[in-house]
């Protein structure tokens, strides 16, 4: 069997080593029951015979006494003594049973223990080849462990021998410690074959850090097998590698099987301690006792855990305040878990502590192991350790009587524990004082004052001061241990203002009961009020404010009433037969106070009304056919005041009951027939006498309107004109008279303005005449002919007429506006009556005849005075532009100063006789 050990490979056989044991070297210090090796290999025969002994194995008991039993998992081939010595149960061939290892089991009869190993059957192999395949560990090269692969062949000539194998040659790990700082390459263990020594042999390593990523970490020299590192390794990043060595010959042939290398890499203490939050935040009551938890810190290190390089240990560097004491919290140096250990904890002193937790590897050696600190900060959480107490023993306060909602007075408090928080949150209670249930204390969720309200009216009459006892507590009881003080009860002294009330009417409203019909001046009752105000001399007086019918009246000092007209059950101001009125009641307080009370009186019903029929139009054949019509009254009275009624017809006129009678058909229903054959179709009015059954009956004639008409087969009317009204209303007279009033209005106003019309027409044919008037004769203006000179007119005319037609005369009557008044009217010739000209010469020379036959017209030089202004005009004549006088007394030099266009008349005329 092949076993490595350190460097070399140690060749034993199986009888070597029972030799050993036979030899009394007895078993290792620290001996464990059980099979010498997991695995054995054992060189037999091809063939074997029948018990024919083929290996044995080795079981250590280590001098116990039990007897141990073997089994295997072949009993039908194999047999195992008690000695560990294997027989062959029938003729074998080995090399059918090699393909399944055989499982020896031991089992402990004393105490039902068992273990188990396993046999590799293999051939046999010479004793001399043997000796030759497997040579003797060579010595180290410079000091280098080398790893061998392990040989394929056993000894042929030690038929029934052992060979020890551990577990397919596992190879130990190679460990390498990281962050190396030496030279490099590194050699690390060279790769050996037993094939190298008789022929060239290459070398070769795969796997992650050799050709595969992360590559260029490990290399093995091909001819030489020394396996090398290129670079430090870093075990926080790769912990280890797994390689496979491989050995081939010059032509690529695979010599060995390859073999598993596994490097660790050794963990150096290179990475601090880092603590998953630099702060760390955590919470404990007030008042907690010592060993309470308050939190986990918890740190990490990237060194390997399962060194003393991961190991970390906790300490609480420093507490901030140190008050109470400087060592109220401790740390477990392993877990982190933070605990009190002081008793004293209060909030309203300290609200925080500050914790300073230092975490150092190196199982917390201070000389060899890295540390970190982080910081903890420890709140100190609020318990209602502390009662609410009134800022005064006495709050006093003041309301005015029957006010409501209000509050009366202010109840302050002081709570030292946080505020905003159930602990500081108080809430007041009436203890005493109160008990109607008059007030109340709800708390301001801002303040935390206590309102005192008043939640009932008060009365100053019944009670003039109230002292109340109030308490108060927390919304959350205190911690146990702790007591409210007397500081926690506080008085109400509340004072009732008087003030004026209203009048109140007992009772309200007030019933009485009378009979309808009663006359004026009727006394019916005393409706009086209460003024609660018994302190105050003040006095009341009433007045009406609601009598829907005017019936009553009350005495504005006594409250009496009487009645100013007779009551009338069958009023529409009657619902139900109640009548109701209103009255107010005034006091004489400063200022008033009313109050209002309501009178109902329920009206018994008398026999006052008489019945009258009921419809009162009907229609009837004028041929009865045994035709009648059903009738009945209406009485505004009640039973027993109204039916049963009597019907029967008036005696006058005496046609009535000849044509027609009526019959009772019940107490209230009545039929009315003819009594003739036939009657003419009409209108016809029968009275009829109905009589209601009141003590103390009323009859009452009622007229029933009846349309006898022609009908049909089934009895109805063929005239299809309905019973028409004698006369017309009053209001449809009214109507009429008012439509006609305002026809005649508008007529009228109609001819007014007709006549006004006519009176602006005939003022304007005065002024002026339409034939006259030039201005009807002006052409278009738009027209633009040539100058003076391209027109052929005789203007000649325009200064001395030729001839004068003494039958134009002027219509008498008819003057023009520019006359002078002092003249008489002069008389013109008439104009002819055709159409203007359409030639300005005729126009012209029509208006120069009968200027020429004007005798109050100017001398030649003028067609017409367009505008009279009065006389003694400064402009003068234009007659003067033909004078025989130069004009020489004159001064016309201002002309010169109107322009140049005036400077040629102011030669002309102003100048020197040249």
């Amino acid at each position: 069997m092949y076993l490595y050990e350190g460097r070399g490979l140690l060749l034993l056989t199986l009888l070597a080593a029972l030799q050993i044991a036979t030899e009394g070297r007895g078993t290792p210090p620290l001996c464990r029951p059980g099979f010498s090796e997991d695995v054995y290999v054992a060189a037999v025969p091809e063939s074997a015979e029948k018990g024919q002994a083929l290996f044995n194995v080795k079981f250590v008991n280590c001098g116990q006494d039990g007897l141990v039993q073997f089994e295997c998992s072949n009993p039908s081939d194999f047999r195992i003594e008690a000695d560990g010595v294997v027989y062959a149960l029938r003729p074998l061939t080995v090399s059918t049973l090699r393909a399944v290892p055989l499982v020896i089991v031991a089992r402990d009869e004393t105490n039902q223990q068992k273990w188990q190993t396993q046999v590799r059957l293999m051939p046999p192999i010479g004793q001399s080849q043997q000796a030759q395949d497997i040579p003797a560990p060579p010595a180290l090269s410079q000091g280098l462990q080398e790893i061998w692969f392990p040989s394929r062949q056993t000894d042929s000539s030690s038929v029934g021998q052992l060979k020890r194998m551990k577990r397919d040659w596992v190879i130990p790990p190679i460990n390498v410690p990281e962050n190396s700082r030496g030279e490099f390459p590194q050699d690390l263990v060279r790769i050996r074959s037993d094939n190298d020594k008789n022929r060239s042999l290459r070398y070769s390593v795969t796997g992650p850090g050799a050709d595969q990523p992360p590559t260029g970490i490990f290399i093995i020299h091909p001819i030489s097998g020394e396996l090398s590192v290129m670079k430090p390794l870093d075990r926080e990043h790769i912990s280890n590698f797994h390689l496979r060595a491989h050995a081939v010959d010059l032509n690529g042939n695979q010599v060995e099987s390859p073999i598993d290398i596994v490097i660790n890499v050794i963990d150096m203490n290179d990475n601090r301690p880092e603590f998953i939050h630099q702060i760390w935040n955590g919470t404990i009551p007030e008042g907690s006792k010592p060993g309470t938890f308050v939190m986990t810190v918890t740190s990490v290190d990237k060194d390997d855990p399962k060194t003393a390089n991961g190991m970390l240990r906790y300490k609480i560097v420093s507490q901030n305040p140190e008050s109470p004491t400087s060592n109220m919290f401790t740390i477990n140096n392993k877990t982190g878990g933070i605990i009190t250990v002081a008793a004293g904890l209060d909030r309203e002193k300290v609200p925080q502590y500050t914790l300073i937790i230092q975490a150092t590897d190196m199982e917390g050696n201070p000389m060899y192991g890295l540390s970190n600190t982080a910081t903890a900060v420890i709140k100190v959480t609020d318990i209602n350790d502390n009662p609410p107490e009134f800022t005064a023993e006495t709050f006093f306060g003041e309301v005015p009587e029957n006010r409501v909602n209000v509050i009366v007075a202010n109840l302050t408090v002081t709570d030292k524990d946080q505020p905003n928080t159930p602990a500081w949150n108080a809430v007041y209670k009436i203890t005493g004082g109160d008990p109607t249930g008059r007030f109340s204390v709800p708390t301001d969720p801002t303040t935390n004052e206590g309102l005192v309200t008043v939640v009932k009216p008060i009365d100053y009459e019944i009670s003039r001061t109230y002292v109340l006892t109030v308490v108060a507590v927390n919304e959350v009881s205190l911690a146990r241990g702790i007591h409210s003080p007397r500081q926690s009860t506080a008085t109400v002294s509340i004072r009732v203002i008087d003030v004026n009330e209203s009048p109140y009417f007992e009772p309200n409203p007030k019933l009485i009961k009378l009979e309808e019909g009663m006359q004026p001046e009727s006394a019916l009752t005393t409706f009086t009020a209460q003024d609660p105000d018994r302190f105050m001399q003040q006095t009341i007086r009433y007045t009406r404010l609601s009598d829907p019918a005017n019936w009553l009246r009350i005495d504005p000092n006594t409250g009496r009433i009487t009645t100013i007209a007779v009551l009338d059950r069958e009023s529409p101001y009657v619902k139900d037969n109640m009548y109701s009125a209103t009255f107010l009641a005034s006091d004489s307080g400063v200022p008033p106070a009313s109050g209002t009370g309501t009178l109902q009186i329920f009206l018994l019903d008398i026999n006052d009304n008489a019945p009258h029929v009921y419809p009162q139009e009907t229609e009837v054949c004028e041929k009865p056919e045994p035709n009648g019509i059903n009738i009945t009254a209406l009485d505004g009275d009640l039973n027993p005041n109204a039916g049963p009624f009597a019907f029967e017809l008036a005696n006058r006129p005496s046609d009535v009951r000849r044509n027609w009678t009526i019959t009772r058909l019940s107490g209230d229903f009545a039929q009315l027939s003819l009594k003739i054959g036939f009657l003419e179709s009409g209108i016809y009015e029968i009275p009829i006498i109905i009589t209601d059954s009141g003590n103390l009956p009323m009859s009452n004639t009622s007229y029933l309107r009846v349309k006898v008409c022609q009908c049909d087969h089934n009895g109805d009317c063929t005239d299809q004109q309905h019973i028409v009204a004698a006369g017309l209303g009053t209001g449809a007279i009214i109507a009429i008279l008012l439509c006609i009033i305002i026809l005649l209005i508008l007529v009228l106003l109609f001819v007014v303005w007709m006549k006004r019309r006519d009176k602006e027409r005939q003022a304007k044919q005065l002024l002026i005449d339409p034939e006259d008037d030039v201005r009807d004769n002006i052409l278009k203006y738009d027209e633009e002919g040539g100058g003076e000179e391209d027109q052929d007119y005789d203007l000649s005319q325009l200064q001395q007429p030729d001839t004068i037609e003494p039958d134009a005369i002027k219509p008498v009557g008819i003057r023009r506006m520019d006359e002078r008044p002092l003249h008489p009217e002069p008389q013109y010739p008439i104009r002819s009556a055709a159409p203007h000209p359409g030639d300005i010469g005729d126009f012209i020379n029509e208006g120069l005849k009968a200027a020429d036959n004007d005798p109050t017209a100017p001398p030649y030089d003028s067609l017409l005075v367009f505008d009279y202004e009065g006389s003694g005009s400064t402009a003068g004549s234009l007659s003067s532009l033909n004078s025989s006088s130069s004009g020489g007394d004159q001064d016309y030099d201002y002309l010169n100063d109107w322009g140049p266009r005036f400077r040629k008349l102011a030669d002309m005329y102003g100048g020197s006789d040249d």
